[in-house]
């Protein structure tokens, strides 16, 4: 059974311009230990999101069926969660999700976003700084992929990452009632 994306509370999201990057690393510590809380920084602006409990809910669906196909298809990784992405300076991102595929490294391979208030494809400039190779955004019950190329970002209908996944079973089971019955059809559909 597939559920109706409904949301009972909105994220919430504030920026502010010139901020000097010494300024955005002393609100990032006075954040430190707010789990809802979302940074980011891109060439003065900074950034704050509040996340709602759907949007955690989300986030943590996708999370276990993306490891859930990392396992079945033997690719090794490690789950980077919401952990500051920075280049010193330049950019900061908090991803609701993120992996390095094979050992940890500073910045993850991929990184997923649930957009629920604002931002979407606008975060891409911040993940171009860091290199991200790719970025995905949940958004309105549809998965929207971007691959890093020379020129920045172009959405893809694919990941390059892992061309053999299937985005519709993946929204599929994202958008089901049951976690249960979600990571079952999940991982059947892999065998």
């Amino acid at each position: 059974m597939v559920q109706l994306l409904e949301r009972k509370q909105q994220d919430q999201w504030i920026g502010q311009r010139g901020i000097p990057w010494e300024r955005f690393k002393k609100i990032q510590e006075g954040f430190a230990g707010c789990p809802n809380v979302r940074l980011f920084y891109l060439s003065g602006t900074v950034e704050i999101l509040t996340v709602s409990p759907e949007h955690e809910i989300y986030k943590s669906i996708i999370g276990m069926l993306i490891e859930i196909f990392l396992v079945e298809k033997g690719i090794e990784f490690t789950p980077t969660g919401s952990m500051n992405q920075e280049k010193d300076g330049a950019a900061s991102a908090q991803a609701d999700e993120s992996y390095c595929l094979g050992e940890q490294k500073a910045i993850p391979d991929l990184s997923v976003e649930v957009v629920f208030s604002s931002g979407g494809p606008s975060k891409l400039a911040r993940y171009a700084v860091l290199g991200v190779k790719e970025v995905w955004f949940w958004e309105d019950g549809l998965f929207a992929v971007h691959c890093l190329g020379r020129d920045g970002y172009e959405q893809v209908t694919r990941s390059e990452l892992f061309p053999e996944l299937d985005f519709e079973l993946l929204t599929r089971c994202v958008l089901m009632n049951s976690r249960v019955e979600a990571a079952r059809t999940f991982r059947g559909a892999l065998g």
